[in-house]
């Protein structure tokens, strides 16, 4: 401990800490530089680029300012060879009472190197537990898919030019489609992706991970983390960071256009991976990773504004980081004083213990009537920057003017006693908690959000019982139940917006749904298929969420489905939860003299629909069937 407390006020640690000041204003400088050169290039390419090579600026203007102050090795200067000579002494001058004092060198605070260590200490510590958990994800509840896929993953492959061997596995773990590891890539698509899409929008999403493997997406994206653990008190590593997560993402999207030719394709299914959607661990590059509404907006080559946050927010930030940088000049430099003028203590920065309990108050002044105005009343309407803004207020006074110019901001007629604008929202969700609420409040179901956000529809079509359906073409069918709103207009998506709203759990909790068939899965089915489904214990344990950190014993499901016929028989199997969200979708068919077909998978313990609409290719006869499993 003694020799740690002498490191740190060593001139090495001095150093330290100056380059660790000089980089607020050195950083803030260098992010500005980026936003002006992407305010004047729209080509992702450019884009990333740009940021990489701000990255880099950062890490080399911390290592040459850490080269400039670091201190002359004295200790190793030779002396020259000859006789010693004799060292005469003189002693200094007695000081008068009048004398001034010199004034000590300037020096950073002391508590900054010991805060950064333990931030960057932090930031590793918890990488290195993500980068383990995404690891496991390539070894813990995973097939390999489907050999016709592999073939088509390695001619895709052939097709970007890449000659490393790539796996492709189907995992119960995952949401979304990932890309894992750089010398031996893994990608993994969630189970019933493969069936559940198209084979052109399924092809995509590989082409999209694909082009970030060629691109060494995975390698530069561990290197961004390293500079970011380094440098992580500057807000303008974590924007720069940001923007280069967000470029990579348009730079292989850009890849997918270019292979297949269809923008808008490729945005419907970056909209269908978006309804599945989790949290994917930093070290995995994921297809919906980045803005999901900018990458969707710059596919279908919306006209964008000009981009004036990013500037306005890198001077924003230059001017904070210089006075915080002066500022910590300043307060170690002590003015010249007579010797009775009495400097005044300086104020100790808070402990750990008084933060916590700081936080705490905060906490318990906010879990008031005003968490849910900010969580429930206006969460579809107020922006990012207006929440961050009610979040650091710390009085009730504050908070109340605040809702007041919030409502007052947004006011057609500014002037008048009544706010109508504030009335009409009202009016919405108490309309959508009326009409809408099914196991959960109408105000949280994409019902209710949809009326709230914009309004009441221009026209309905109610198809809310199922049952038969005819279709414009005069076909008749059999559909869960659904609602068609269309919006005459719609800023920001254009004429005659139809919004598509299908109950297949059948409870009255209707979700917005992108996909026209949806709706037509029962077809033309009776409900007479007589499924049956076993569960065993499975051998292999599958991790749970990381933030969590716990261990579920999965069970291997098996569902078996009787032929028809002794022709040929094909069947859709959905596996979904109790509520309603899809878990997995199958694809079986067979053909012979067998009496069934089975399908075996893994579930995780806990309650599920199991439907299956099987049909006879002959006859043209189908048959439908649901049951509900309980997996313990």
């Amino acid at each position: 401990m003694t020799g740690l407390q002498d490191w740190m006020t060593s001139p090495a640690a001095r150093a330290l800490a100056w380059a660790l000041v000089h980089f607020l204003w050195q950083g803030a400088a260098i992010a500005l530089l980026l936003a002006v050169g992407l305010g004047l290039c729209r080509a992702a390419r450019v884009r990333y680029a740009l940021a990489c090579g701000a990255m880099v600026a950062m890490v080399l203007a911390f290592g040459v300012t850490l080269a400039v102050c670091w201190p002359a090795n004295t200790a190793s200067s030779k002396l020259p060879v000859g006789p010693r000579a004799a060292l005469r002494l003189t002693p200094l001058p007695a000081r008068g009472h009048g004398a001034i004092p010199t004034p000590p060198e300037p020096a950073p605070p002391r508590w900054f190197v010991p805060a950064w260590l333990g931030g960057v200490s932090l930031f590793y510590l918890y990488s290195l537990v993500a980068w383990m958990a995404a690891t496991r994800l390539k070894i813990r509840g995973t097939i390999p898919a489907p050999l016709e896929w592999q073939e088509r993953l390695r001619s895709l492959a052939a097709q970007l030019g890449l000659r490393r061997t790539i796996t492709l596995l189907e995992s119960c773990l995952t949401d979304v489609p990932v890309v894992i590891g750089y010398f031996r890539p893994v990608i993994l698509l969630p189970l019933g992706l493969l069936t559940g899409l198209s084979s052109d929008q399924v092809e995509a999403i590989l082409i999209h991970e694909l082009a970030h493997i060629r691109r060494y997406d995975y390698l530069v994206n561990g290197m961004q983390t390293l500079v970011a653990g380094l440098l992580f008190y500057h807000p303008a590593v974590w924007w720069v960071g940001s923007l280069m997560r967000s470029e990579r993402e348009h730079c292989c999207d850009d890849v997918v256009v270019d292979l297949q030719g269809d923008a808008r394709g490729y945005a419907v299914t970056l909209a269908r991976l978006e309804l599945s959607r989790g949290t994917v661990r930093e070290p995995a590059l994921a297809a919906t990773g980045g803005n999901l509404m900018k990458r969707v907006h710059r596919l279908m080559q919306q006209p964008e504004g000009p981009r004036m946050a990013a500037p306005l927010l890198s001077a924003a930030v230059l001017a904070a980081t210089a006075t915080l940088a002066f500022a910590a000049w300043q307060s170690q430099t002590p003015p010249p004083a007579s010797p009775q003028v009495e400097t005044p203590p300086v104020a100790r920065p808070l402990t750990p213990r008084q933060l916590r309990a700081q936080q705490k108050v905060l906490r318990q002044e906010l879990v008031t009537p005003y968490l849910k105005w900010l969580n429930e009343d206006v969460t579809y309407i107020i922006t990012d920057e207006e929440r961050a803004a009610f979040k650091k207020l710390q009085t009730d006074e504050e908070r109340e003017q605040f809702i007041e110019q919030f409502w007052v901001r947004r006011d057609p007629t500014p002037g008048t006693i009544e706010n109508e604008y504030k009335q009409e929202h009202y009016r919405r969700i108490a309309y959508a908690n009326e009409h809408f609420a099914s196991a959960i409040p109408g105000w949280k179901t994409d019902r209710g959000r949809i009326y709230i956000i914009y309004g009441p529809p221009d026209e309905i079509e109610d198809h809310s019982a199922g049952g038969k359906y005819v279709t414009p073409d005069g076909t008749a069918t059999t559909t869960y139940p659904f609602q068609q709103w269309r919006y005459r207009f719609i800023e920001g998506m254009g004429n005659n917006v139809i919004m598509e709203f299908v109950d297949t759990a059948k409870n009255g909790e209707y979700h917005l749904t992108m996909d026209p068939t949806e709706k037509d899965a029962l077809l033309q089915a009776q409900n007479n298929l007589a499924i049956t489904v076993n569960v065993t214990p499975a051998p292999q344990t599958y991790v749970g969420n990381l933030a969590q950190t716990t261990e579920v014993q999965a069970r291997v499901v098996t569902v078996t489905v009787p032929m028809l016929s002794h022709g040929k028989n094909q069947a859709t199997l959905r596996v979904m939860t109790m509520a309603g969200r899809p878990v997995a979708n199958f694809a079986l068919e067979a053909e012979g003299t067998i009496d069934s077909y089975s399908r075996t998978f893994s579930l995780v313990p806990g309650s599920y629909r199991v439907s299956v609409i099987a049909k006879d290719i002959a006859t043209g006869t189908q048959q439908h069937g649901e049951t509900v499993v309980q997996v313990q």
